[in-house]
């Protein structure tokens, strides 16, 4: 083999296409780009991200800007000094000490009474006993109403009532018993043997006073031929 005599493999090398030069080279006139249109033109460079001017998607996706939680608890508040303000104008009563509850602040129109939990807050000053029973306190708030000779109960939250049909206390589920295993054939064939000793021990005693008792009239008939001698 020479030089000359090297060449690529059928199919390594492929000649250019050669675009635009005529309806024969099967890419002439529009060169494969189609007729008219943006990518048809010039210096079209679109980005894979482009969307034909529609919204994109970047833009339609809302935008999670932390979390809600489904949990947290929505108070109706007030405040004491409003409380108080409103025991010493007589709109919650003329008992005294004075009772607070979430029915007397929605009549009074401290708050709204849409159902809500109550929660007690320490601003303003209290110059009246209160009794104020509530779902929640802050710290200043208790601090306050015990100070100026009242009381504060915290009451208890709701429990929601189990649906109709279903029993309060569910019942343990019992625990499946599982099913005895088969004792292996050996422990049967121990057994047979051990039944089988105690006959053979058996057999064993009851021949031993037959040889006995067939040996004791051989000894009588020597006693008297003892004596004739």
């Amino acid at each position: 083999m020479k030089l000359h005599d090297l060449h690529p493999t059928a199919g390594a090398r492929r000649a250019r296409t050669r675009v635009g030069r005529g309806i024969a080279a099967g890419q002439g006139k529009t060169a494969g780009r189609g007729t008219k249109g943006q990518r048809s033109r010039t210096g079209a460079s679109i980005p894979a991200w482009f969307e034909g001017g529609q919204t994109p998607i970047h833009i339609r996706v809302p935008k999670l800007h932390g979390f809600k939680n489904k949990f947290k608890v929505h108070y109706e508040v007030v405040n004491v000094g409003q409380i108080a303000a409103y025991a010493e104008a007589g709109r919650l009563g003329t008992a005294k000490p004075v009772a607070v509850n979430a029915e007397t602040l929605a009549q009074a129109g401290l708050i709204r009474g849409d159902g809500k939990p109550l929660k007690v807050l320490g601003e303003g000053e209290v110059g009246v006993a209160l009794f104020v029973a509530a779902d929640a306190f802050s710290a200043s708030a208790r601090a306050k109403i015990e100070a100026a000779g009242g009381f504060v109960q915290l009451l208890a939250p709701e429990v929601p009532e189990s649906p109709e049909g279903e029993t309060e206390a569910k019942e343990p589920k019992a625990k499946k018993s599982k099913p005895a295993k088969a004792q292996p054939e050996k422990t049967e064939a121990k057994a047979a043997t051990a039944e089988s000793a105690p006959s053979a021990e058996s057999e064993t005693e009851s021949a031993a006073p037959a040889a006995e008792s067939e040996n004791e009239p051989a000894e009588s008939d020597s006693q008297p031929a003892e004596s004739e001698s």
